[in-house]
């Protein structure tokens, strides 16, 4: 369970517990079930459920803040670290 100000994000993979869990919230809260997330938070949201992978992608935000600082066209380079 994801908690933003009054945005609640379920995630699991028993689709019993889930509704079981919005149940019990709808008795102490007023709810809209806005059905599946594609995009919360500037977060997408990748599923592939028949491999059992939920992946969370942040590039549209990198993107806006490449483009904020006229980035855009940068190339992907190595940093150098020592080991």
């Amino acid at each position: 369970m994801v908690l933003y100000f009054d945005d609640i994000l379920l995630a699991s993979s028993d689709i019993g517990f889930l509704q079981e869990t919005k149940k019990f919230l709808t008795k102490f809260f007023e709810m809209k079930d806005l059905g599946e997330t594609f995009f919360v938070l500037g977060i997408k949201i990748l599923r592939y459920r028949s491999q059992g992978i939920l992946r969370l992608s942040q590039e549209s935000y990198i993107d806006k803040v490449l483009d904020k600082f006229s980035m855009k066209d940068s190339k992907p380079g190595d940093t150098p670290i020592a080991k």
